[in-house]
Protein backbone atom coordinates (compact mmCIF):
# COMPACT_ATOMS: atom_id res chain seq x y z
CA UNK A 1 0.00 0.00 0.00
CA UNK A 2 1.99 3.20 -1.48
CA UNK A 3 1.56 5.85 1.76
CA UNK A 4 2.83 9.88 1.18
CA UNK A 5 5.70 8.55 4.40
CA UNK A 6 7.58 7.09 1.84
CA UNK A 7 7.92 10.03 -0.78
CA UNK A 8 11.35 10.92 -1.65
CA UNK A 9 12.66 14.74 -2.48
CA UNK A 10 15.31 16.10 -4.54
CA UNK A 11 16.42 18.79 -7.72
CA UNK A 12 16.34 18.49 -11.02
CA UNK A 13 18.98 20.44 -13.28
CA UNK A 14 19.10 20.72 -16.97
CA UNK A 15 20.42 23.13 -16.05
CA UNK A 16 19.07 26.19 -16.68
CA UNK A 17 21.08 29.46 -17.11
CA UNK A 18 20.86 33.20 -17.84
CA UNK A 19 22.90 34.01 -21.17
CA UNK A 20 24.18 36.79 -19.51
CA UNK A 21 26.61 35.59 -16.71
CA UNK A 22 29.56 33.82 -16.59
CA UNK A 23 29.26 30.18 -17.19
CA UNK A 24 32.52 28.87 -15.37
CA UNK A 25 30.56 30.33 -12.09
CA UNK A 26 27.28 29.02 -12.80
CA UNK A 27 28.67 25.73 -12.88
CA UNK A 28 30.38 26.32 -9.54
CA UNK A 29 27.11 27.81 -8.05
CA UNK A 30 25.39 24.46 -9.30
CA UNK A 31 28.31 22.04 -7.67
CA UNK A 32 27.59 24.69 -4.32
CA UNK A 33 23.85 23.56 -4.67
CA UNK A 34 24.83 19.98 -4.44
CA UNK A 35 26.36 20.33 -1.08
CA UNK A 36 23.52 22.66 0.20
CA UNK A 37 20.91 19.77 -0.94
CA UNK A 38 22.74 17.36 0.79
CA UNK A 39 23.45 18.91 3.86
CA UNK A 40 19.31 19.68 4.17
CA UNK A 41 18.95 16.18 3.40
CA UNK A 42 17.38 15.95 -0.13
CA UNK A 43 17.51 12.26 -1.53
CA UNK A 44 18.65 13.40 -4.90
CA UNK A 45 19.90 15.53 -7.32
CA UNK A 46 19.84 15.06 -11.37
CA UNK A 47 21.98 16.53 -13.84
CA UNK A 48 21.12 16.56 -17.82
CA UNK A 49 22.99 16.67 -21.06
CA UNK A 50 23.09 19.20 -23.75
CA UNK A 51 25.00 20.47 -26.32
CA UNK A 52 23.51 23.91 -27.68
CA UNK A 53 20.94 26.85 -27.45
CA UNK A 54 22.80 28.31 -24.73
CA UNK A 55 21.18 27.88 -21.70
CA UNK A 56 21.48 24.27 -20.24
CA UNK A 57 25.31 24.43 -20.48
CA UNK A 58 25.95 20.93 -19.08
CA UNK A 59 27.18 18.40 -21.79
CA UNK A 60 28.31 15.75 -19.64
CA UNK A 61 26.35 15.06 -16.72
CA UNK A 62 28.91 12.29 -15.30
CA UNK A 63 31.89 14.75 -15.18
CA UNK A 64 29.48 17.23 -13.19
CA UNK A 65 28.46 14.31 -10.70
CA UNK A 66 31.76 13.14 -10.66
CA UNK A 67 33.00 16.58 -8.98
CA UNK A 68 29.82 16.61 -7.01
CA UNK A 69 29.86 13.54 -5.07
CA UNK A 70 32.94 14.35 -3.73
CA UNK A 71 31.68 17.69 -1.91
CA UNK A 72 28.80 15.47 -0.64
CA UNK A 73 28.04 12.41 1.43
CA UNK A 74 24.65 10.69 1.21
CA UNK A 75 22.96 12.20 -1.36
CA UNK A 76 22.30 10.28 -4.48
CA UNK A 77 23.17 11.64 -8.49
CA UNK A 78 21.22 10.70 -11.55
CA UNK A 79 21.97 11.56 -14.99
CA UNK A 80 19.06 13.59 -16.45
CA UNK A 81 19.50 12.32 -18.78
CA UNK A 82 22.13 10.76 -20.95
CA UNK A 83 20.81 11.03 -24.37
CA UNK A 84 21.43 7.50 -26.11
CA UNK A 85 21.98 8.35 -29.64
CA UNK A 86 24.82 10.32 -29.32
CA UNK A 87 27.12 7.74 -27.77
CA UNK A 88 28.38 4.58 -28.41
CA UNK A 89 26.33 2.00 -26.06
CA UNK A 90 29.98 0.59 -24.51
CA UNK A 91 31.28 4.28 -24.12
CA UNK A 92 27.81 4.61 -21.60
CA UNK A 93 28.61 1.81 -20.33
CA UNK A 94 32.47 1.97 -19.70
CA UNK A 95 31.69 5.88 -17.86
CA UNK A 96 28.62 5.50 -15.98
CA UNK A 97 30.36 2.15 -14.28
CA UNK A 98 33.48 4.28 -13.50
CA UNK A 99 31.03 6.45 -11.74
CA UNK A 100 29.21 4.33 -10.26
CA UNK A 101 32.31 2.54 -8.51
CA UNK A 102 33.52 6.54 -7.59
CA UNK A 103 30.59 7.56 -6.02
CA UNK A 104 30.20 4.02 -4.07
CA UNK A 105 27.07 3.17 -5.70
CA UNK A 106 25.29 6.81 -5.89
CA UNK A 107 24.74 7.05 -9.76
CA UNK A 108 21.38 6.28 -11.35
CA UNK A 109 21.45 6.19 -14.88
CA UNK A 110 18.68 7.97 -16.43
CA UNK A 111 18.19 7.56 -19.87
CA UNK A 112 16.40 9.39 -22.80
CA UNK A 113 16.11 9.66 -26.81
CA UNK A 114 17.94 13.54 -26.80
CA UNK A 115 15.50 16.48 -26.72
CA UNK A 116 16.95 19.36 -28.45
CA UNK A 117 16.68 19.56 -32.36
CA UNK A 118 19.50 21.65 -33.06
CA UNK A 119 22.25 18.79 -30.72
CA UNK A 120 20.63 16.47 -33.08
CA UNK A 121 21.10 18.52 -36.18
CA UNK A 122 25.18 18.85 -34.84
CA UNK A 123 25.12 15.11 -35.47
CA UNK A 124 23.89 14.51 -38.26
CA UNK A 125 21.26 11.99 -36.04
CA UNK A 126 17.50 11.89 -37.74
CA UNK A 127 14.99 13.45 -35.24
CA UNK A 128 12.64 10.96 -36.58
CA UNK A 129 15.09 8.20 -35.50
CA UNK A 130 16.44 9.20 -32.36
CA UNK A 131 13.57 7.10 -30.45
CA UNK A 132 14.54 4.15 -32.43
CA UNK A 133 18.08 4.46 -31.44
CA UNK A 134 17.68 5.06 -27.90
CA UNK A 135 15.58 1.54 -27.45
CA UNK A 136 18.51 -0.23 -29.54
CA UNK A 137 21.03 1.32 -27.31
CA UNK A 138 18.99 -0.29 -24.22
CA UNK A 139 19.09 -3.51 -25.68
CA UNK A 140 22.41 -3.89 -25.40
CA UNK A 141 23.28 -1.09 -22.70
CA UNK A 142 21.34 -3.37 -20.12
CA UNK A 143 23.14 -6.51 -20.97
CA UNK A 144 26.53 -4.99 -20.43
CA UNK A 145 25.60 -3.47 -17.35
CA UNK A 146 24.29 -6.96 -16.11
CA UNK A 147 28.45 -8.26 -17.07
CA UNK A 148 27.41 -10.05 -20.14
CA UNK A 149 28.89 -10.34 -23.36
CA UNK A 150 27.43 -8.67 -26.20
CA UNK A 151 27.37 -8.62 -29.97
CA UNK A 152 24.79 -6.70 -31.90
CA UNK A 153 25.71 -4.67 -35.03
CA UNK A 154 22.98 -1.87 -36.10
CA UNK A 155 22.86 1.10 -38.45
CA UNK A 156 24.98 3.31 -35.95
CA UNK A 157 26.88 1.41 -33.48
CA UNK A 158 28.81 -1.97 -33.58
CA UNK A 159 29.81 -4.12 -30.44
CA UNK A 160 31.56 -7.67 -31.36
CA UNK A 161 32.25 -9.42 -28.08
CA UNK A 162 31.94 -6.49 -26.23
CA UNK A 163 32.03 -6.15 -22.35
CA UNK A 164 32.63 -3.80 -19.31
CA UNK A 165 35.52 -4.62 -18.00
CA UNK A 166 34.32 -2.52 -14.58
CA UNK A 167 31.68 -3.76 -11.96
CA UNK A 168 28.69 -2.08 -10.90
CA UNK A 169 29.49 -1.25 -6.96
CA UNK A 170 26.13 -2.84 -5.88
CA UNK A 171 26.12 -6.48 -7.12
CA UNK A 172 22.46 -5.64 -7.53
CA UNK A 173 23.49 -3.57 -10.31
CA UNK A 174 22.62 -0.31 -11.50
CA UNK A 175 18.72 1.86 -11.26
CA UNK A 176 18.08 2.34 -14.76
CA UNK A 177 15.64 5.64 -15.32
CA UNK A 178 13.74 5.62 -19.21
CA UNK A 179 12.27 9.55 -19.29
CA UNK A 180 8.75 10.12 -20.12
CA UNK A 181 6.95 13.62 -20.91
CA UNK A 182 3.62 13.35 -22.52
CA UNK A 183 3.47 10.01 -25.30
CA UNK A 184 3.33 6.72 -24.17
CA UNK A 185 7.20 6.03 -25.39
CA UNK A 186 8.80 6.14 -22.27
CA UNK A 187 6.13 3.99 -20.49
CA UNK A 188 6.88 1.70 -23.13
CA UNK A 189 9.96 1.05 -22.54
CA UNK A 190 10.99 1.62 -19.15
CA UNK A 191 7.77 -1.16 -19.06
CA UNK A 192 9.42 -3.61 -21.84
CA UNK A 193 13.08 -3.63 -19.64
CA UNK A 194 12.09 -3.27 -16.12
CA UNK A 195 13.22 0.21 -15.94
CA UNK A 196 12.04 3.00 -13.46
CA UNK A 197 9.71 5.93 -14.79
CA UNK A 198 10.90 9.53 -15.20
CA UNK A 199 8.36 11.87 -15.81
CA UNK A 200 9.59 15.29 -16.48
CA UNK A 201 6.59 17.19 -17.52
CA UNK A 202 4.31 16.02 -14.74
CA UNK A 203 2.98 19.61 -14.29
CA UNK A 204 2.69 21.12 -17.52
CA UNK A 205 -1.18 20.41 -18.59
CA UNK A 206 -0.80 17.89 -21.40
CA UNK A 207 1.85 15.78 -19.59
CA UNK A 208 -0.29 16.42 -16.26
CA UNK A 209 -3.51 15.04 -18.33
CA UNK A 210 -1.22 12.01 -19.38
CA UNK A 211 0.08 10.82 -15.91
CA UNK A 212 -2.38 8.18 -15.02
CA UNK A 213 -2.69 6.91 -18.53
CA UNK A 214 1.06 6.80 -19.36
CA UNK A 215 1.66 4.39 -15.65
CA UNK A 216 -1.69 2.25 -16.52
CA UNK A 217 0.27 1.85 -19.98
CA UNK A 218 3.55 1.19 -17.60
CA UNK A 219 1.59 -1.10 -15.63
CA UNK A 220 0.53 -3.13 -18.30
CA UNK A 221 3.63 -3.27 -20.41
CA UNK A 222 6.30 -3.67 -17.06
CA UNK A 223 3.33 -7.38 -16.50
CA UNK A 224 3.47 -8.24 -20.03
CA UNK A 225 7.49 -8.59 -19.97
CA UNK A 226 7.76 -10.22 -16.72
CA UNK A 227 8.31 -7.05 -14.48
CA UNK A 228 6.43 -5.22 -11.71
CA UNK A 229 5.71 -1.53 -12.11
CA UNK A 230 7.14 -0.37 -8.32
CA UNK A 231 5.41 3.10 -7.25
CA UNK A 232 8.84 3.58 -5.49
CA UNK A 233 10.41 4.12 -8.79
CA UNK A 234 8.23 6.28 -10.54
CA UNK A 235 10.02 10.52 -10.28
CA UNK A 236 8.08 13.15 -11.20
CA UNK A 237 9.81 16.73 -11.63
CA UNK A 238 8.21 20.07 -11.29
CA UNK A 239 9.51 23.40 -11.07
CA UNK A 240 9.21 25.45 -7.86
CA UNK A 241 10.77 28.41 -5.88
CA UNK A 242 9.96 29.22 -2.09
CA UNK A 243 9.85 32.26 -0.06
CA UNK A 244 8.18 33.23 3.18
CA UNK A 245 5.57 35.01 1.04
CA UNK A 246 4.37 34.75 -2.15
CA UNK A 247 5.50 38.69 -2.79
CA UNK A 248 8.59 37.64 -1.91
CA UNK A 249 8.70 34.68 -4.35
CA UNK A 250 8.35 37.02 -7.12
CA UNK A 251 10.26 39.74 -5.96
CA UNK A 252 13.25 37.10 -5.95
CA UNK A 253 12.64 35.76 -9.43
CA UNK A 254 11.97 38.85 -11.08
CA UNK A 255 14.80 39.95 -12.18
CA UNK A 256 15.78 36.70 -14.09
CA UNK A 257 13.20 34.86 -15.45
CA UNK A 258 12.42 36.58 -18.36
CA UNK A 259 15.89 34.77 -19.34
CA UNK A 260 13.73 31.09 -19.01
CA UNK A 261 10.89 32.67 -20.73
CA UNK A 262 13.10 33.71 -23.71
CA UNK A 263 14.96 30.30 -24.11
CA UNK A 264 11.45 28.58 -24.26
CA UNK A 265 10.24 31.05 -26.66
CA UNK A 266 13.13 31.77 -29.16
CA UNK A 267 13.39 28.58 -30.08
CA UNK A 268 10.02 28.70 -31.14
CA UNK A 269 10.32 32.40 -32.84
CA UNK A 270 7.54 33.07 -30.07
CA UNK A 271 8.06 37.18 -28.89
CA UNK A 272 4.69 36.82 -26.88
CA UNK A 273 2.82 39.95 -24.81
CA UNK A 274 3.22 38.04 -21.45
CA UNK A 275 6.94 37.59 -21.82
CA UNK A 276 7.67 41.65 -22.04
CA UNK A 277 7.82 41.34 -18.13
CA UNK A 278 8.86 39.64 -15.19
CA UNK A 279 4.91 39.41 -13.51
CA UNK A 280 3.59 38.66 -17.20
CA UNK A 281 5.96 35.93 -16.92
CA UNK A 282 5.50 34.78 -13.56
CA UNK A 283 1.76 35.08 -14.29
CA UNK A 284 2.33 32.62 -17.52
CA UNK A 285 4.07 30.30 -15.65
CA UNK A 286 2.05 29.39 -12.96
CA UNK A 287 -1.15 29.11 -15.08
CA UNK A 288 0.05 27.74 -18.06
CA UNK A 289 3.35 26.33 -19.32
CA UNK A 290 6.81 27.03 -20.42
CA UNK A 291 7.36 24.58 -23.15
CA UNK A 292 7.44 21.40 -21.51
CA UNK A 293 8.66 22.67 -17.89
CA UNK A 294 5.14 22.81 -16.41
CA UNK A 295 3.01 25.18 -14.03
CA UNK A 296 5.41 26.54 -11.78
CA UNK A 297 5.04 27.00 -8.05
CA UNK A 298 6.31 30.26 -7.38
CA UNK A 299 5.51 31.30 -3.67
CA UNK A 300 5.18 29.67 0.11
CA UNK A 301 5.51 26.47 1.51
CA UNK A 302 1.51 25.90 1.10
CA UNK A 303 1.48 26.21 -2.14
CA UNK A 304 4.09 23.55 -3.11
CA UNK A 305 2.55 21.11 -0.94
CA UNK A 306 -0.88 22.03 -2.18
CA UNK A 307 0.69 20.91 -5.93
CA UNK A 308 2.33 17.94 -4.38
CA UNK A 309 -0.87 16.79 -3.47
CA UNK A 310 -2.59 17.26 -6.47
CA UNK A 311 0.00 15.23 -8.16
CA UNK A 312 -0.41 12.25 -5.40
CA UNK A 313 -4.66 13.08 -6.21
CA UNK A 314 -3.89 11.94 -9.92
CA UNK A 315 -1.25 9.81 -10.09
CA UNK A 316 -2.51 7.41 -7.10
CA UNK A 317 1.14 7.89 -5.59
CA UNK A 318 4.48 7.70 -6.76
CA UNK A 319 8.18 7.81 -5.72
CA UNK A 320 9.92 11.06 -5.89
CA UNK A 321 8.96 14.31 -6.08
CA UNK A 322 12.33 16.71 -8.00
CA UNK A 323 12.18 19.71 -7.62
CA UNK A 324 12.88 21.41 -11.38
CA UNK A 325 15.49 24.12 -10.34
CA UNK A 326 16.12 27.02 -12.57
CA UNK A 327 18.43 29.63 -12.28
CA UNK A 328 16.62 32.39 -11.67
CA UNK A 329 17.36 34.21 -7.94
CA UNK A 330 20.37 35.44 -6.02
CA UNK A 331 22.23 32.48 -4.43
CA UNK A 332 21.03 33.65 -0.69
CA UNK A 333 17.41 33.48 -1.77
CA UNK A 334 17.73 30.51 -3.87
CA UNK A 335 19.07 28.75 -0.59
CA UNK A 336 16.50 29.90 1.45
CA UNK A 337 14.02 28.36 -1.12
CA UNK A 338 15.41 24.71 -0.76
CA UNK A 339 15.72 25.64 3.24
CA UNK A 340 11.56 26.34 3.06
CA UNK A 341 11.21 22.88 1.23
CA UNK A 342 13.15 20.64 3.37
CA UNK A 343 11.93 22.44 6.80
CA UNK A 344 7.92 22.50 5.66
CA UNK A 345 7.01 21.19 2.65
CA UNK A 346 9.47 17.41 3.38
CA UNK A 347 8.17 17.22 7.13
CA UNK A 348 4.48 17.36 5.99
CA UNK A 349 4.42 14.18 3.73
CA UNK A 350 7.06 12.71 6.01
CA UNK A 351 4.82 13.08 9.25
CA UNK A 352 7.39 13.86 11.54
CA UNK A 353 5.95 15.73 13.68
CA UNK A 354 3.11 13.79 14.50
CA UNK A 355 4.26 13.17 17.56
CA UNK A 356 5.37 16.12 19.13
CA UNK A 357 1.93 17.88 17.73
CA UNK A 358 0.25 14.63 19.84
CA UNK A 359 1.94 15.31 22.71
CA UNK A 360 1.14 19.34 22.53
CA UNK A 361 -2.35 18.06 21.81
CA UNK A 362 -2.78 15.92 25.02
CA UNK A 363 -1.01 18.62 27.62
CA UNK A 364 -3.79 20.97 25.97
CA UNK A 365 -6.36 18.60 26.33
CA UNK A 366 -5.49 17.71 30.38
CA UNK A 367 -3.86 20.88 31.53
CA UNK A 368 -6.11 21.24 34.53
CA UNK A 369 -5.09 18.29 35.95
CA UNK A 370 -0.92 18.70 34.75
CA UNK A 371 -1.13 22.25 36.20
CA UNK A 372 -2.81 21.12 39.23
CA UNK A 373 -0.10 18.45 39.87
CA UNK A 374 2.73 20.87 39.36
CA UNK A 375 0.99 23.34 41.58
CA UNK A 376 1.21 20.37 44.38
CA UNK A 377 4.08 19.62 43.62
CA UNK A 378 5.72 23.34 44.22
CA UNK A 379 3.76 23.44 47.13
CA UNK A 380 5.35 19.85 48.87
CA UNK A 381 8.59 20.60 47.70
CA UNK A 382 8.13 24.24 49.37
CA UNK A 383 6.98 22.81 53.01
CA UNK A 384 9.20 20.16 52.97
CA UNK A 385 12.20 22.79 52.89
CA UNK A 386 10.72 25.43 55.08
CA UNK A 387 8.30 23.54 56.96
CA UNK A 388 5.16 25.37 56.70
CA UNK A 389 3.41 26.34 52.80
CA UNK A 390 4.55 29.98 51.53
CA UNK A 391 1.90 32.55 52.52
CA UNK A 392 0.47 33.20 48.98
CA UNK A 393 -0.30 28.99 49.32
CA UNK A 394 -1.64 29.61 53.40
Amino acid sequence: MWSAESLKFGAFLAPFHPLDADPALQLRRDIDLMTHLDHLGFEEAWMGEHHSTGAEIVPAPDQFIAAAAERTSRIRFGTGVVSLPYHHPLITVDRITQLDLQTRGRVILGTGPGKIPLDARMMGIDPAEQRLMQGEALEVVLPLLRGEVVSRETDWFTLREARAQLPTYDPAGIEVVAASTVSPNGSVLAGKHGLSLLSLAASSPAGFDALDRNWEIYEKVSAEHGHVADRSRWRLVNPMFLAETQADAERAVSRRIQAMAAYANRQNGRYPDWAATPQGVIDFWRHNSLGEFGQAVIGTPDQAIARIEALIEKTGGFGTMLVLHVDMANWEDTKRSYELFASEVVPHFRNRNRNRQASLQFAEDHREQLIGQLAGAITKAHTEYYGEPRAEEA
